[in-house]
């Protein structure tokens, strides 16, 4: 929002300058996001002049040569491109040395061979409007060479604020004049709406106002103007509107603008002859209804949207903009001014649906209060008078009335020291509460406040009272000390601690974590060569998507590692060890959430090790290599997993795995790789909410007795897995310790379709030595349980 220095002095003394009263406004709240300076630089050379002659320029059709009485002495000759100059006119004049808007001085030139010694003005080159075509002509009387600041409004400094969304009254300038005189001291005026020319109450001849859905619009308020005459606005009107970055219209609607920047209240003007019947309904819209907006835009409406409607249909969008068919034009006589309250979280949907933002949605959505509407009707009602002599036919259409009664808060002393770490004395938080328009009463341990209405939506509770207390006090002032911390202290969930071991685990095995969006491809998924009926399929599809590109959300992240993957690839990378943690999600049906689930995925391309003396080509990282990663971080984890052959379409067949349901491993399918333009890579991917978290690890004292170990050599049917014949081992024998393969063997000595496996036992007793004899009796007790369980035979 930008309030104008010259008008915020209006409506408080402000005494500082301009950046320093940025700084003030800063530290209290209310970021200044940039002083800006609207119209001349000073008002040093810009004076009055009376047109004495104005001849045709002897090497120009369209320029004339005058003689302008500048007040000294000789007059001074000025060359004027503008169609509407003429002798005898008072009009404005810049000397040369004037510092015209832009920063740039103006200095005397030559147009066409005559020369020119200063200029006589346009509107829009002082900031007083918008008008180039012609000069600006103003009141006889004036004496020439007087300065023009004492007829005209010339340059002001402007405060760019970024108003929060929770200090809607900081979108008006007597709200700010508010804070300011909370900040500064400067004393504060009338409110603007003191003087209200209109009647509050009774009726409006010939307007009927019914308003149909009260949960909307909790309060309507309407006033007639008859006799109107639609013209230019006053300069000092169309100045203050263009320093505030509103463009002057006429004067109506200049007025509802001017209004609306004062309190912060939007309004909207009517032409009561083109409006059907004399009767406004407020309504949800009909599906699909239409209206033609001010903007010349036909916009189709569904009943989410609250309209305005005559007896012919829509004639406004409800707090958002107006309609073409019953605007105010140059022929209107009669306005009907209407300044309501709508509910804010309709607005802000219904200004996003229509993708249609405006001065009045911007205020309207943030909640404003049924107060408002009559401090704006008094402002208009004012203006209305002194701008277009007119006064409001009747009383005031009023359905809603105001909002609820203020509600008193208790602000305790203890409370509010003990929040902020130091003691405020009682007569600054009085002053500090009061400049800003609360109410404060003594109270046996602090005091009773009572919430303003324009702060109504933001102050709900007593810390409210403290932060406002401390903000206008200095926060600067604040002591750094800790808060107490009695009993309390952070720790990690346990499944924050899995994903945590887990990404240390990871790191720790040399591959590097990469943090991908949420969102891909809707093709990944045929990319994949996922088949029909896969759950990985079932996507979630985004409504507003940034791209195509990014208008579903992942259900894997191996595509999100493939694409790091090529992208490091491509940029000479010589291995690439990527692993990323994130959420995957699955549609579900209508009407529900998409299930979510947090996975891990890694992937391993490029050769195993680094070249050395040793190894000048170190293979590349395969099946086993991403094997033995996962299995270190199972242990890591401290969950058992038994892996098992397994088909997935996008790894190759043979080189592929699964650990229940804990996730996959394997070697990247080559058509998967062609797609991403690859070389051979292997990934895995866990589901992690699928693993149990385990508590903090139980102590286990080393053994003190010796172990045996035995090797026992086994075959079996090339189709049955080592998980298989490790699970029936380790369950055959109590003194069995581990079990491990040492060797794989298939030839000719075990015979077509068979192959030996070589088991590593160790035995071990919790009281005693094991005897050589006894382990080979429990090494005869697996190999036992290997026979029933796989069909296992003792290789001889």
């Amino acid at each position: 929002m930008r309030v104008p220095r010259e008008w915020l002095e209006e409506f408080v003394a402000i005494g500082i300058p301009t950046a320093e009263l940025a700084e003030r406004l800063a530290m209290t709240g209310t970021e200044v996001d940039r002083v800006l300076r609207h119209g001349p630089g000073s008002a040093d050379a810009f004076v009055v002049g009376r047109v004495l002659t104005a001849e045709a320029h002897p090497n120009a059709d369209r320029l004339r040569v005058c003689k302008v009485d500048v007040g000294e002495g000789d007059p001074a000759t000025i060359v004027c491109g503008a169609p509407n100059v003429a002798a005898g006119q008072t009009v404005a004049v810049a000397r040369p040395g004037a510092l015209m808007p832009g920063g740039v001085r103006l200095g005397q030139a030559k147009l066409r061979g005559v020369a020119s010694e200063g200029m006589i003005l346009a509107e829009d080159e002082i900031g007083l409007g918008t008008d180039h075509a012609g000069i600006i002509v103003l009141a006889d009387g004036l004496t020439a060479g007087s300065p023009l600041a004492e007829v005209l409004p010339l340059g002001t400094d402007v405060l760019e604020l970024e108003v929060t969304p929770n200090r809607p009254d900081c979108l008006g300038l007597h709200g700010v004049a508010r804070e300011v005189h909370a900040a500064t001291g400067g004393a504060l005026g009338e409110p603007p709406s003191a003087v209200d020319p209109g009647s509050p109450g009774g009726e409006v001849p010939g307007v009927e106002i019914v308003v149909s859905v009260p949960e909307l619009c909790p309060r309507f308020t309407a006033r007639l103007y008859e006799g109107v005459e639609v013209g230019p606005s006053p300069p000092w009107l169309r100045a203050r509107l263009m320093a505030a970055g509103q463009r002057p219209i006429s004067n109506v609607v200049d007025i509802t603008n001017y209004a609306m920047l004062v309190t912060g209240q939007p309004l909207h003007a009517f032409d009561w002859d083109r409006v059907a019947g004399g009767r406004l309904e407020i309504r949800r819209a009909g599906e699909g209804e239409e209206v033609r907006t001010l903007d010349g835009q036909t916009r189709r409406l569904d009943p989410d949207v609250v309209l305005i409607a005559d007896a012919e249909g829509p004639t406004s969008i409800a707090g958002v903009m107006g309609g073409e068919r019953s605007e105010v034009q140059a022929d209107t006589t009669r306005v009907l001014m209407e300044v309501a309250t709508w509910d804010g979280p309709n607005i802000n949907r219904t200004s996003a649906r229509l993708g249609l933002r405006s001065e009045a949605s911007g205020r309207n959505e943030k909640g404003l209060q049924p107060e408002q509407t009559f401090e704006a009707q008094a402002v208009a009602a004012r203006l209305m008078e002194a701008v277009c002599g007119v006064t409001p036919t009747g009383g005031t259409v009023d359905a809603g009335g105001p909002g609820p009664a203020a509600l008193t808060l208790r602000l305790r002393r203890g409370r509010l020291a003990g929040l902020l770490g130091r003691e405020i004395p009682a007569p600054a938080v009085e002053r500090i509460l009061g400049a800003l328009g609360f109410g404060v009463a003594e109270a046996e341990d602090g005091w009773d406040v009572t919430v303003p209405h324009w702060r109504r939506a933001d102050v709900t509770r007593e810390a409210d009272l403290v932060e406002e207390v401390v903000r206008l006090d200095g926060v600067e002032k604040l002591p750094a000390t800790l808060p107490p911390r009695r009993g309390v202290r952070g720790r990690l969930s346990p499944r924050q601690v899995l994903r945590r071991r887990a990404a240390d685990a990871l790191t720790g095995r040399g591959l590097s974590e990469v943090v991908g969006w949420s969102f891909t491809a809707p093709d990944l998924v045929d990319r994949l060569e996922l088949p029909e009926g896969d759950p990985r399929r079932h996507v979630v599809r985004i409504r507003n998507p940034m791209s195509e590109e990014e208008s579903v959300l992942r259900t894997t992240l191996l595509g999100s590692l493939l694409e790091n993957a090529a992208r490091s690839l491509d940029r000479g990378a010589g291995a690439v060890r990527l692993f990323q943690l994130g959420t995957v999600f699955f549609a579900t049906p209508e009407g529900h959430l998409p299930r979510e689930r947090q996975h891990l995925a890694g992937l391993l391309a490029g050769p195993v090790r680094p070249p050395s003396w040793r190894e000048s080509a170190p293979g590349a990282a395969d099946f086993f290599a991403a094997k033995g990663v996962v299995e270190g971080l199972l242990a890591t984890l401290r969950v058992r997993a038994d892996f098992a052959a397994a088909e997935e379409p996008f790894l190759h067949p043979g080189r592929a795995a699964r650990m229940g349901e804990l996730g996959w491993l394997g070697e990247v399918h080559p058509l998967v790789l062609e797609r991403w333009e690859l070389p051979p890579l292997v990934a895995f991917e866990l589901d992690l909410d699928a693993v149990e978290p385990v508590g903090a690890p139980q102590f286990r004292a080393l053994p003190e007795l010796p172990a045996v170990h035995q090797d026992l050599a086994i075959v079996v049917d090339e189709g049955v897995s080592a998980a298989a014949v490790l699970a029936a081992a380790r369950g055959a024998a109590d003194t069995l310790e581990a079990v491990e393969v040492f060797d794989v063997y298939a030839g000719a000595q075990v015979g077509e379709g068979r192959v030996s496996l070589a088991l590593h036992l160790t035995f071990r007793a919790p009281d005693r030595t094991l005897t050589e004899a006894e382990a080979s009796a429990e090494r005869e007790r697996i190999l036992a349980r290997l026979r029933d369980a796989v069909g296992a035979d003792a290789r001889a």
